[in-house]
């Protein structure tokens, strides 16, 4: 049995199975070892991955595991906490940028981005990340991620850059009053998921002309202050994985346009192409 996960900051999503015809998906919190400690993370894989795994855990017998937050120092101490739960299976731990390289540009050079809670992209030779612009968290960073859309979003309805009508419909459908929103980003933990929590909210007004230029301004900031730094960024296609990427596709779209790049595949989530790139087509021996 081969186990694949893609995390990031909200969710993770597992597929399990032998070959790629007999797979099957199932889904978890989050799994960012940036943030999460050591008890949570294995409270996670005991209490809720292995409660839905339809056999025991001695079965598996490799896991790849793709996850944002796992940089070199901190995949070190995830691999180990993976090998407390499979202690029969080879792990192994890669970040989730080249997860969605590998989903979204295969073998083939390009330049792949995340867009989901979180942000991040970089340049791919077909092999390997060859550059990397430094996302820096949704509070240095992360442009045009949900964290940065709800973040600007907010700041801008309450600083009347954007009608005051959004602001009264955001503090109605969402229960909240200005002080409840100060008090989730700044006091409680993971205000970056409460931020992105807020762009259904932006996604159903954003036919309006005012929510339109919002996310062009924010759109750009990405394109601008990760894409454009990269070398020969106009002569490889640019592709997207996440859930902003995938509902805001044609904003991201109209606003590459505007930086000369040709943009290319769009998907929700890569565990559907990582599950090709490891599973094989037939039942392996081990």
């Amino acid at each position: 049995m081969i186990l694949i996960a893609d995390s990031g900051a909200t969710k993770t999503d597992w597929c399990f199975g032998t070959t790629l015809h007999d797979c099957q998906l199932v889904h978890t919190e989050g799994i960012n070892p940036f943030h999460l400690t050591e008890e949570k993370i294995k409270q996670i894989l005991q209490e809720s991955l292995l409660a839905q795994l339809p056999f025991p855990q001695e079965e598996v017998k490799a896991v790849f595991f793709y996850g944002a937050g796992c940089t070199p120092e901190k995949a070190g101490k995830l691999s180990g906490l993976l090998a407390e739960v499979f202690s029969y299976a080879s792990i192994q731990v890669e970040s989730d940028l080249l997860g969605a390289a590998r989903a979204l540009c295969k073998h083939q050079p390009g330049i792949a981005c995340i867009l989901g809670t979180g942000a991040n992209s970089c340049l791919y030779d077909g092999q390997r990340i060859t550059h990397n612009t430094p996302p820096l968290g949704y509070i240095l960073g992360d442009e045009g991620s949900g964290a940065y859309l709800g973040k600007r979003f907010v700041g801008d309805c309450i600083k009347q850059q954007l009608p005051s009508n959004l602001l009264e419909g955001l503090l109605k459908e969402y229960n909240l009053t200005i002080p409840d929103i100060l008090d989730k980003v700044y006091k409680q933990p993971q205000g970056n998921r409460f931020l992105a929590s807020l762009t259904p909210y932006i996604y159903k007004h954003k036919n309006l002309p005012e929510v339109q230029q919002f996310l062009t301004d924010c759109f750009s900031d990405f394109f601008r202050r990760n894409i454009l730094s990269y070398p020969g960024y106009t002569q490889v296609p640019v592709s997207f994985v996440g859930s902003i990427a995938w509902f805001f596709q044609h904003e991201l779209k109209e606003t590459a346009l505007k930086f000369n790049l040709h943009t290319d595949i769009f998907i929700q989530s890569p565990i559907q192409e990582l599950k090709g790139f490891h599973l094989p087509e037939k039942t392996v021996v081990y």
